[in-house]
């Protein structure tokens, strides 16, 4: 038998901010000159479209040398006896410009808890100093194209990436990073007042959204409809539509958490006997063995939209046994036209 895969564990973009302040701290108390540190956030095995990028901080006591965001800002600002530290968002690193995140308008998109490791190291570091006022700047190398591949822009935070991080690890497979997304997107909506989010499972899903309600209240949940729908019911959501295709919901009331193939596939007998007992009707799985086959020969007998209906209360039904108090609503995509959408 060959040997499992240990899959890498990692560190957040808050992890490796931390670790670079601290070197550059250090070399300014010595230099008392503009000191600049780098630092790559090391690989690892969670879907993570940060991994590996640039972090660069840099401190001085002013900031005409620094590269700095050009979204307006204010610098988050920590006093300890007579010293202070203002924090800047650089370029490649995000400023909040919205309500509903962990961090209020218009400061630089850095998490609690990094910020509260920078504070803790320079009040350490500096106990013995007096009237040091210094500047800081945290930048992302390309951090403006990265952002683009995240939900950053969609919820408020312009030109750059956030400094995420709470314990300070990345977990592999559970894919925390996107979670993390699913998290602050949200409660972003309910902080804005959206009476109804949309959770979409894939492109289709999503166009369909769109055309429902404004982008900032619909969530791409990829595949993690579990994670997300736990999500919502702790956060008290007061109306969610899942929307996804016909072969992702037959997954759903089939019990899969995450709909990703690697966790795997449906259980086509148990559909065929689904079908004959709800419609009395026995579906041939040997000539398909897909969802979308199934439809077609359903439809031929007319009886499509009663399978349909039979998918969603099942996915439904599904969704309540995980959470008992969910207000997640399952629609099939196909569906959207016999709904009235």
């Amino acid at each position: 038998m060959s040997e499992k895969k240990v899959l890498r564990k990692g560190y957040t973009t808050g992890t490796h901010t931390v670790a670079a302040f601290r070197s550059c701290l250090d070399t300014f108390l010595v230099t008392n000159s503009q000191t600049t540190t780098k630092t790559n956030k090391i690989d690892n095995d969670d879907l993570d479209v940060t991994k590996g990028c640039e972090i660069v901080v840099c401190l001085d006591f002013d900031i005409e040398n620094f590269l700095l965001n050009p979204t307006f800002q204010k610098p988050q600002i920590f006093s300890c006896g007579t010293n202070s530290l203002e924090i800047y968002a650089g370029l490649g690193v995000g400023v909040v410009t919205k309500k509903g995140l962990k961090i209020q308008a218009p400061y630089p998109a850095i998490n609690p808890a990094p910020l509260e490791a920078m504070q803790e190291y320079f009040e350490i570091k500096t106990k013995n100093k007096e009237d040091l006022h210094l500047k800081c700047c945290v930048s992302v190398t390309n951090g403006q194209e990265i952002a683009k591949q995240t939900a950053n822009s969609k919820v408020g935070v312009l030109e750059g990436i956030s400094i995420l991080g709470t314990t300070g690890i990345v977990k592999p497979v559970s894919s925390s990073a996107y979670i993390d997304s699913v998290k602050t997107e949200i409660e972003f909506a309910i902080q804005n007042n959206y009476e109804t989010i949309y959770f979409t499972l894939g492109n289709s899903a999503f166009k369909v959204a769109c055309s429902k309600a404004d982008e900032e209240a619909i969530i791409e949940i990829g595949n993690f409809v579990y994670d997300s729908v736990e999500l919502a019911t702790k956060q008290n959501a007061k109306e969610v539509i899942f929307l996804c295709g016909i072969g992702k919901m037959t997954k759903v009331y089939q019990g899969f958490k995450n709909t990703h193939n690697r966790f795997g596939v449906i259980d086509f007998t148990k559909l065929q006997l689904d079908i004959k007992e709800n419609l009395g009707y026995e579906v041939d799985i040997e000539a398909t063995l897909t969802v979308k086959g199934i439809s077609q020969e359903l439809e031929k007998v007319g009886l499509l939209d009663a399978f349909y209906e039979m998918i969603t209360k099942k996915a439904n039904k599904q969704i309540k046994q995980w959470f008992k108090t969910s207000n997640v609503k399952a629609i099939i995509l196909e569906q959207k036209e016999v709904l009235g959408w």
